[in-house]
């Protein structure tokens, strides 16, 4: 706030005026920026793959389920499947086990149950690249012709790793 020149002058010589006081406004600018760092991200679920009741194992029974995959978009992928967690199961031949009973199974990357899907990246895995929506990989299971084990519910845990 300040003081008109014409006051200024009058209450100096010692005159009682009034004096209206007149308001300036000053202002001042600053600016920043505003950023944001876009990064590789991916979220995987997995479904179950329940091959149901199987009585004799005289011809191949197949099964499917699906991983919905959600990465960035432009982020390029890799999903794998480890070997399941049953004792002596491998990439190349999985198990389920009930006790010390085994049923061998594959998970494979193509409707026709040919391509085994492994964990080595390049090389058994399935690539994609992410657009920011749901993507889903089918997994296509398959119970080989194998002689039957006795009866009992076998299981099998298998981890799905995304790599980005």
């Amino acid at each position: 706030m300040h003081n008109h020149p014409n006051c200024a002058a009058a209450l100096a010589a010692g005159l009682a005026v009034i004096c209206p006081t007149l308001l300036w406004a000053a202002t001042k600018t600053a600016t920043f920026n505003v950023t944001a760092q876009i990064i590789a991200d991916c979220t995987i679920t997995v479904s179950n793959l329940d091959f149901g009741n199987v009585p004799l194992l005289t011809a191949t029974v197949s099964g499917q389920t699906n991983i919905s995959v959600t990465c960035t978009n432009g982020s390029g992928y890799n999903v794998g499947l480890d070997a399941g967690n049953a004792a002596g199961s491998t990439i190349t031949n999985r198990i389920m086990k009930s006790g010390a009973n085994s049923l061998q199974y594959k998970l494979c990357s193509d409707s026709a149950r040919t391509v085994n899907w492994g964990n080595t990246v390049g090389t058994d895995t399935v690539a994609g690249t992410g657009n920011s929506t749901a993507q889903t990989l089918p997994i296509y299971g398959l119970l080989p012709v194998q002689t039957t084990p006795p009866v009992g519910a076998y299981t099998s845990m298998v981890t799905a790793t995304i790599t980005f």
